[in-house]
C-alpha cells in the first residue's frame, strides 16, 4: 500500500558543518501492531500535548472514555478543562466548538453516532462550512468533528446509517474517512492541524481492526488517496470498511485471473479525482463500493465523474456496489441482505470485467 506520510523524529546532532557533511539517510519510522481505536486514542495523545489550544468535547467522553474508548485515559492526563462531558445535545456540541475555534481554540468534538449529526447540521453546515467565507478569512474554524458510522451490527435505523452523502454538496468542510490503523491515526493527526472543518467518520467495523502504526507525528495527507493493491484488469474504488472487503474480494478474482486494483480514497471531500480517474484510465473497467443508499451518494458523484472524464478509455459502464434505498432494520440477516458486501464486490469484479452491469 503506498501512502503519502510524514513522521517527525529527532534530527541527530551534527557532526560536521553542513557543508562538508552529506546529510544521513533518514530512518523509517518504527510501528507498532495496534487496534483502530487505539491508533486513534494515541493520535488525540500526541495531538493534546503539541497543542494547548485543543481540547475534546462530546457526551461520556470524559471518565467513561467514550462509547468505543477512543478517549479513555485522557480526562485524567489532561484534566476536565480540556477533557468534557456534556448534555445530550448535539447542537450546543459543535455550537460550542464553531465559536472555540473562531476565537483559536483546537476543538476535537466527538459525536456518538453519526445519525446524531442530524441534530447538528445547522451547526456544521451554516456554520463551520461557512465562516471563512463569510469573514472573508478574518475566521477560521478549526475544528474536527469525530462520529461512528455505518451498520452490520443489528443497531438499526438510527444508529447504523452511512452519512457522508449528507454533506458531499456543502462547500468549506473536509470528511476523512480511513480504512485502517496507520491512515486512522494520520488522517486525524491532519485534521486536528487543519485550519478547515473536518468531519471525521470512524466506521464502527473496523475498531477492532488490527495493524502497524507509526510510532510518533505521523501525518497522511487530505485529500490524497492510495493504491492500496496494484492491478491491471479492475478498478475498484472505496473507502472505509469497503476497503478491506474490496481487497478480500479482489484477492478472489485472482483465482480468475482478474488482476484488480484496490483504490482507498482516505478521503471522500475533496476525493483525489487524480488517483482515481489515472486508474481508471488504465485498467478500463472500474468499480465504485459504498455502503451508503444508491441514490445521491458517494458512489452516484464517482461513477459520474468517471463516466464524464474517461469515457472514451473505458470498455464498459461503471458498475455500482451500494445498500438498498431503504432504513437499516435491527434484524442482522436483514441487514445483510441490505448492506453491501464482499462477494457483492466480488461479483461486481467479475461483472465489470466482462463489460457489463452485473
Amino acid at each position: 500500500m503506498t501512502a503519502e506520510t510524514t513522521t517527525e523524529t529527532a534530527a541527530p546532532a551534527p557532526t560536521a558543518s553542513p557543508a562538508s557533511a552529506e546529510a544521513p539517510p533518514k530512518k523509517p519510522a518504527k510501528a507498532r501492531k495496534t487496534s483502530f481505536t487505539q491508533a486513534l486514542n494515541g493520535a488525540l495523545d500526541l495531538a493534546m500535548e503539541r497543542y494547548p489550544e485543543m481540547f475534546l468535547i462530546g457526551e461520556d467522553i470524559a471518565e467513561m472514555g467514550g462509547d468505543f474508548g477512543v478517549t479513555r485515559k485522557l480526562l485524567a492526563k489532561y484534566g476536565p478543562e480540556r477533557v468534557r462531558d456534556t448534555p445530550l445535545s448535539e447542537a450546543a456540541i459543535v455550537g460550542t466548538c464553531v465559536g472555540a475555534a473562531m476565537v483559536g481554540m483546537r476543538p476535537v468534538a466527538e459525536i456518538m453516532f453519526a445519525d446524531f449529526l442530524g441534530e447538528c447540521y445547522d451547526q456544521i453546515v451554516n456554520n463551520a462550512a461557512k465562516v471563512h467565507y463569510m469573514f472573508d478569512g478574518q475566521f477560521t474554524a478549526p475544528l474536527v468533528i469525530r462520529t461512528a458510522c455505518g451498520g452490520g451490527f443489528g443497531g438499526g435505523p438510527h444508529h447504523s446509517q452511512s452519512v457522508e452523502g449528507w454533506f458531499l454538496n456543502v462547500p468549506g468542510i473536509v470528511i476523512a474517512a480511513p480504512s485502517n490503523p496507520a491512515d486512522a491515526k494520520g488522517l486525524l493527526l491532519a485534521s486536528i492541524a487543519s485550519d478547515d472543518p473536518v468531519l471525521f467518520l470512524e466506521h464502527k467495523a473496523l475498531y477492532r481492526a488490527r495493524g502497524e502504526v507509526p510510532e510518533g507525528w505521523h501525518t497522511v495527507e487530505l485529500g490524497k488517496a492510495a493504491v492500496a493493491r496494484a492491478g491491471a484488469d479492475v478498478t475498484v474504488v472505496a473507502s472505509m470498511r469497503m476497503v478491506p472487503m474490496a481487497l478480500a474480494a479482489a484477492a478472489a478474482a485472482d483465482d480468475d485471473g482478474i488482476s484488480t486494483e484496490v483504490i482507498d480514497l482516505r478521503t471522500v471531500k475533496p476525493y483525489d479525482a487524480e488517483t482515481v480517474l489515472a486508474s481508471a484510465r488504465k485498467t478500463g473497467r472500474v468499480v465504485v463500493a459504498n455502503e451508503a443508499p444508491r441514490t445521491g451518494g458517494l458512489g452516484a458523484e464517482l461513477s459520474a465523474r468517471i463516466h464524464e472524464e474517461c469515457f472514451a478509455e473505458l470498455a464498459g459502464p461503471v458498475v455500482r456496489v451500494d445498500g438498498l434505498d431503504t432504513p437499516i432494520p435491527f434484524s442482522v440477516p436483514l441487514e445483510q441482505e441490505i448492506l453491501p458486501g464482499e462477494d457483492d464486490i466480488a461479483a461486481a469484479i467479475r461483472a465489470a470485467y466482462r463489460g457489463g452491469a452485473r
